[in-house]
């Protein structure tokens, strides 16, 4: 079962996104702050991590950035409400893998999963 790791601020829409996802077969879990994630990545395997740019404390960028420095390579779809050409770009360049505008059509969202996980990026 392929696991993802949502990182969102919204605790509703992570609640609502893990189960629309385990209900499709993949193993999710979440956190609302990228760097309460790292411990949880540091024990775990994780194939995916959805991933919102603006949070509080520590953005998407930071979360991008921090995974560089630690170098974990992780496939990485930026899920988020600000979405622009600009970050679209720069988490790209950062290493994400995509990116989808929120509100998130789920059937569009789960489309890009199984492309980003598919693909040997």
């Amino acid at each position: 079962m392929e696991s993802i790791l949502i990182i969102d601020d919204d605790i509703n829409l992570c609640s609502v996104l893990k189960e629309e996802l385990a209900e499709v077969g993949y193993d999710v879990e979440y956190f609302n702050n990228g760097f309460y994630a790292f411990d949880y990545i540091a024990k775990n395997p994780v194939d995916l991590m959805l991933l919102d740019l603006k949070m509080p404390e520590h953005d998407g960028f930071d979360v991008l950035q921090e995974l560089e420095k630690r170098n974990q390579r992780m496939k990485v779809i930026v899920l988020t409400g600000y979405a622009d050409v600009k970050s679209a770009i720069d988490s790209a360049k950062m290493g994400a893998n995509d990116f989808i505008s929120k509100p998130y059509d789920f059937d569009e969202l789960l489309i890009t999963i199984r492309k980003v996980l598919q693909s040997d990026v």
